[in-house]
């Protein structure tokens, strides 16, 4: 199942036909994928640097044309046993800034085209080297020829990508064997639902009571809650003073406890501009 896939069942469970994702998750992974509905599509701006969680495996011996299991596999293919010290000292190298080069394989856009779609044809994308940050990287336990790991990495990062490159590191291949994404930025596991939960509750026009309380989004943001004429002349695009804010950059304005109304950014002192309207 794709990230899209995902989108179009939700939609179908919702009846609301402004769903968008929050970083694609390869098919291959399960776990956490954010999903924005409705008005709330138009903060997805505001979550594009949240970093990534994941658990999961890395096989060595074998390495594939997409750096995942679902690949095939290129090159030779070696039986390896290897020791948790020597997998963790390759892995770190991978620790802080690095510069990575995406999988071919991929989302990355070559001349305005997935680069994974001029794979498929056989091509090779000409893709340039992106600058990402891995937070952590611990590697678990190391069993034969897999070895367990859970790791943060900030967004347009690519898990396989490090898989692969610890393979050539090692000088025997390696594929990215599973993966879970456990936290997409605040949004963790233990708050996520199956699709089959979103197909229950909106069956019962009870999926509102599951969602995440409006004031909990964007925690870096503080929240006001406006008057009347205040919200009227939020909604209509125009410049309020909200005096207690004037330290931060944005805003969440709220008319009452529940309806984000507005992320509102500071033009000087106390006088915001509504940025994004919410309607």
């Amino acid at each position: 199942m794709t990230s899209h896939d995902v989108v179009a069942r939700v939609r179908r469970a919702t009846d609301e036909q402004s769903v968008g994702h929050l970083g694609t998750l390869d098919p291959m992974a399960t776990g956490v994928l954010p999903l924005l509905l409705g008005k709330y599509t138009r903060l997805a701006q505001f979550f594009g640097t949240s970093a990534k969680t994941y658990a999961g495996t890395i096989r060595f011996g074998t390495a594939t044309d997409t750096y995942d299991a679902e690949g095939q596999a290129v090159g030779e293919v070696r039986s390896v046993v290897l020791t948790l010290d020597a997998v963790r000292g390759e892995a770190a190298k991978f620790a802080g800034e690095i510069e990575q080069m995406p999988p071919p394989f991929s989302a990355k856009k070559v001349d305005g085209k997935p680069a994974y779609k001029l794979a498929r044809q056989g091509k090779t994308p000409e893709l340039k080297p992106v600058k990402i940050t891995v937070d952590a990287f611990a590697i678990e336990s190391v069993d034969g020829d897999t070895a367990r790991f859970t790791m943060q990495i900030s967004a347009g990062g690519y898990v396989r990508a490090i898989a692969h490159a610890m393979g050539q590191g090692l000088g025997c291949g390696a594929h990215l064997a599973s993966l879970r994404r456990t936290a997409a930025g605040v949004f963790t596991l233990e708050q996520a639902l199956t699709l089959e939960e979103v197909e229950a509750l909106g069956a019962e026009g009870r999926l509102e009571e599951r969602m995440p309380h409006p004031r909990t989004l964007l925690p870096e943001m503080p929240a006001v809650t406006a008057d009347e004429q205040t919200v009227g002349r939020v909604r209509n695009g125009m410049q309020v003073n909200l005096p207690e804010y004037s330290g931060a950059a944005l805003v969440k304005i709220f008319e009452g406890q529940r309806e984000l109304v507005a992320v509102g950014r500071r033009v000087a002192g106390t006088l915001f501009q509504p940025f994004v309207v919410l309607v």
